[in-house]
């Protein structure tokens, strides 16, 4: 697995004396649909892009809390990679209904997010975040190289894009979650007591809801991502000594809209701006 570089994931340059930027508005960093989403697919789009949407909100918070300056970079990035998936994914999902990606960001309650129990999970300390974000990030690595071959062409666009981000995502949580494991005594500790915490849900990433079955060659089926999953997990498990649970003990249902009181609070703060000021703009 590679480290972290801000020269190679980003495309920048080696001499920091020749850097250039083009010009490039946020809209036309959103994967352009093809087609209004059909209600189903705008549903499971919904899935997709709320996952991306908490998890941006989430590492956003260590921008200048984590604990180096070069984590800072990092973690802002993947949020932002993350936040453009979310983008695209909304955007795709509100043409069912005639619904911008803000509209379904800021104005829709905490039982009409899709978004699963794992990415909802608080930060707690690094450790916490880092084995919530490893979950994710194995797991939207394969959901997203799988869709690539979506008979939607919208969500494979989404999906061809967004593999080549999640996939610095993944290698860079790995490259932390070892560098914890085999750290210090403390930092091994603090990771342990983060699994115990965090992995009863990532069994809600894997969960199929009847929605599945109706989009048969447009959507993944959760429950076939869980084997590869669990691969890359096991030889993280073999190299490091980590024991990682059985079992996935927390009953679910993000999808069906079933979320915890951590979701409320994250959203308190995410709407809080929009609401307070509908209509405005820069």
């Amino acid at each position: 697995m590679s480290t972290y570089s801000p020269d190679a994931a980003h495309g920048g340059h080696g001499d920091h004396g020749d850097i250039q930027l083009d010009e490039l508005t946020l809209e036309e960093e959103i994967v352009r649909r093809l087609g209004d989403a059909s209600a189903d697919t705008a549903e499971y789009a919904l899935w997709l892009g709320d996952d991306a949407l908490i998890l941006a909100q989430q590492l956003g918070w260590w921008i200048s809390r984590a604990p180096e300056l070069e984590e800072d970079v990092a973690l802002g990035n993947i949020a932002l990679d993350l936040l453009g998936h979310a983008r695209s994914l909304l955007s795709y999902a509100g043409s069912a209904s005639g619904r911008s990606e803000d509209d379904l960001a800021y104005w829709r309650s905490e039982r009409e997010f899709r978004s699963s129990q794992l990415a909802e999970q608080p930060n707690g300390d690094y450790a916490h975040t880092i084995v919530r974000q490893l979950a994710a990030a194995v797991y939207m690595f394969d959901l997203y190289s799988r869709l690539r071959t979506s008979s939607d062409e919208t969500l494979a666009a989404i999906a061809a894009k967004a593999v080549k981000e999640v996939d610095y995502h993944r290698d860079h949580t790995v490259e932390w979650f070892r560098r914890l494991a085999l750290g210090t005594d403390e930092s091994r500790r603090r990771l342990e007591v983060a699994i115990g915490h965090v992995w009863p849900y990532v069994g809600d990433l894997f969960r199929d809801e009847p929605l599945i079955d109706r989009l048969d060659g447009v959507a993944v089926r959760p429950s076939s991502l869980r084997a590869r999953f669990d691969v890359v997990i096991d030889a993280l498990a073999a190299e490091t000594g980590i024991t990682f649970p059985d079992a996935d003990t927390a009953r679910g249902g993000g999808r069906r809209g079933m979320h915890s009181e951590n979701l409320s609070i994250l959203l308190a703060e995410m709407q809080v701006l929009a609401r307070e000021h509908p209509g405005a703009t820069w």
